[in-house]
């Protein structure tokens, strides 16, 4: 029997693929269960309806997130902060303190989770942070630490 996947099933396939099963198994296992239904033809329209709408979405948020990026390239953040001698500072700076400061200074809202620090910022000095906004579109964000 060919059924189209609802849920993710480990070594049969993902949510919305379309897949070859015993009739026993589809009809006692994944079609009571929620996790599967029976392909017939409407059914394989509105799965082919729902990819589309899924692909023109992803399409505005790449789109929507390549726009932000170029916001952010030309974008710099000045953070202040408490320091020793040596430009050595009280602290560091973390991914959440640039993505305040982001919001802060420039209105845009990043989550601190999409900025790639590599290890917090000890020291003053001016550094380019990479933040990625979505699979394939990041941005370079320069950082200002002053005492």
């Amino acid at each position: 029997m060919i059924v189209i996947l609802q849920k993710d099933l480990k070594g049969t396939g993902k949510a919305g693929d379309v897949v070859k099963v015993s009739d026993g198994y589809a009809r006692n296992m994944l079609i009571p269960k929620g996790i599967a239904k029976e392909a017939t033809e409407g059914n394989i329209k509105s799965l082919k309806k729902q990819k589309e709408i899924a692909a023109e979405k992803k399409a505005e948020q790449k789109a929507s997130a390549e726009e932000t990026a170029k916001k952010i390239s030309a974008l710099s953040v000045t953070i202040k902060t408490k320091g020793g001698e040596g430009g050595r500072l009280f602290g560091s700076i973390t991914s959440k303190d640039i993505a305040q400061a982001l919001a802060d200074q420039h209105k845009i809202k990043v989550d601190k989770k999409k900025i790639e620090l590599e290890s917090p910022i000890k020291q003053t000095g001016t550094f380019t942070v990479p933040i990625k906004l979505y699979p394939e579109v990041s941005a370079q964000l320069k950082v200002t630490v002053t005492v």
